[in-house]
């Protein structure tokens, strides 16, 4: 196939995605369904595009998965989710083998009872469970936000905590079954749980050594051109993943938690690399869900419908809740409701897809049986618990207000995020200025102060003694919230509050 129609073809296939994401978000339908939707609708089974490489596919999922999840680590903030970290690392990290666990024996015998010739073993359907004990944040806020839902009660950390550190536990899990199924009838249960527990301590370690360095590093190198600085960022996020792999630790661990440390660590042109990594990493969830998409034959889920669907709506309304009241039973201060919206927001995305290529890479026996139950279970579950998250919030009561975000309209002004004041906009009238037109007449609280004008097309530097005109937009800084509200009274400014 000619270069430049694999580049058509991709474009196509990334317009039509993107197009599908802006409908998703009005409809209240988590964009990664139709992502897949896509990939599917233009695969073998619809458009014709044939895409069978597994490697491939395997290739695009490590390194679009390593790249969301140190996003993810990079956007995380210690002071958010120090009131909630032993919640959500428990969810995490027990919550995902307990899963796995209850998942795995129902499988079993849902298999066994509508799939007898199959012959499914209790390890196979461990692998199948632990494929998806792991949950999708990325999908459960964009619906959120596009609802307008805020969450009550730090439940929006606990799940991003949850969701952003248990992928790696997933992955432990099902390396660890494929080994053991590889083993055969001599499996060595030490030996896999020695290095089950070494892939952790060391993916944790690595992390955070490698984060520190890479702080170091960044802060230390003087690169000319700024716009280098968000690429040197991901080329640590590729080395801290591939140097921890060689050295038998988990990688994913290991580039969420470097994530984490970079990201609440001070360096040079951080706001440019932050908001580089926000736009990689939706381009490589967008690329990985078409490349998901493609990959399955949709007339291959015919025949196992049946028990994909019992174990999905089992996942969803036995599993999920079981795991989610036993895991956090030591913790009474959660209130039920919370528990309940927990054990709601268990969403599939497309982390289990990729992890169920694994074993289809690694030629185990019903490989594609389990990436075939794995995908259903994935549509269910963004389809059945995705569109119902706002609902839900609102009907256990934990649905908030959002809070107004603050939006520079006519200033592209952005300060660092270690400055802890807030700049806004207010538009001049003609009732502001009765009491004179000079900036000194302007009734601004001492917190206040005025460091830009906008007169049509002209911008201004001011002084007290500027002369204001009706229309003029000024730029104000105000210490805090409490400030530019006070701000906002004294010149009866009532929409802003």
């Amino acid at each position: 196939m000619q270069i430049e129609l694999v580049l058509l073809i991709v474009a196509i296939l990334f317009f039509v995605s993107i197009l599908s994401g802006r409908i998703s978000s009005k409809l209240g339908i988590p964009a990664l369904l139709l992502f897949l939707s896509v990939g599917m609708i233009f695969g073998q089974d619809g458009v014709g595009i044939k895409f069978e490489n597994i490697q491939a596919a395997q290739a695009i999922g490590t390194v679009a998965l390593s790249i969301i999840l140190f996003s993810g680590g990079l956007d995380t903030k210690f002071e958010e989710i120090r009131p909630i970290v032993r919640q959500g690392v428990v969810l995490a990290t027990l919550g995902v083998f307990v899963m796995a666990f209850f998942s795995g024996i129902l499988s079993w015998w849902v298999l066994d009872k509508t799939l007898p010739n199959m012959a499914i073993s209790l390890t196979t359907a461990f692998l199948l469970a632990s494929t998806m004990s792991s949950t999708d944040s990325a999908s459960v806020f964009s619906i959120l936000r596009s609802k307008g839902i805020n969450l009550k009660n730090n439940l929006r950390p606990t799940l991003e905590l949850e969701s952003g550190s248990n992928d790696p536990m997933a992955y432990v899990l099902v390396v660890t079954l494929i080994d053991l199924i590889k083993m055969g009838s001599t499996p060595n249960y030490l030996l896999v749980i020695t290095q089950l527990i070494l892939q952790l301590v060391i993916g944790a370690i690595a992390g955070y050594v490698l984060g520190r360095l890479a702080v170091y590093v960044i802060n230390k190198v003087k690169i000319h051109n700024e716009s280098l600085y968000p690429i040197l960022l991901f080329t640590f996020c590729l080395f801290i993943y591939s140097v921890t792999y060689y050295i038998k630790g988990n990688g994913y661990l290991a580039v969420y938690i470097s994530g984490l440390v970079i990201g609440n660590s001070r360096f040079v042109h951080k706001r440019s690399s932050l908001n580089f990594f926000d736009g990689l990493a939706w381009m490589s969830q967008l690329f990985m869900f078409l490349t998901l998409g493609l990959l399955v034959n949709p007339s291959e889920l015919v025949p196992i419908l049946i028990p994909g669907l019992i174990i999905s709506f089992a996942m969803i309304f036995i599993t999920r809740p079981l795991t989610v009241f036993l895991t956090l039973l030591p913790f009474r201060k959660i209130p039920v409701r919370d528990k309940a919206y927990i054990s709601w927001v268990g969403l599939r995305g497309a982390v289990p897809i990729i992890f169920a290529i694994i074993p289809l890479a690694e030629g185990v026996p019903h490989a594609r049986l389990i990436f075939n139950i794995v995908f259903l279970c994935t549509l269910v579950s963004l389809l059945v618990q995705g569109t119902a998250l706002p609902m839900v919030a609102r009907w256990l009561g934990l649905a908030d207000d959002p809070k107004e975000e603050i939006k520079l309209k006519e200033f592209d002004i952005e300060l660092s995020e270690d400055i802890k004041t807030i700049m806004a906009e207010i538009d001049i009238t003609e009732s502001m200025l009765e009491n004179g037109n000079q900036i000194m007449n302007i009734p601004l609280p001492d917190n206040t102060l005025v460091v830009l004008i906008k007169r049509g097309e002209r911008y201004i530097v001011p002084t007290g003694k500027t002369a204001l005109a009706a229309n003029d937009i000024m730029l104000v800084i105000t210490d805090n919230q409490d400030t530019l509200e006070e701000t906002y009274k004294k010149l009866d400014l009532e929409q802003y509050f």
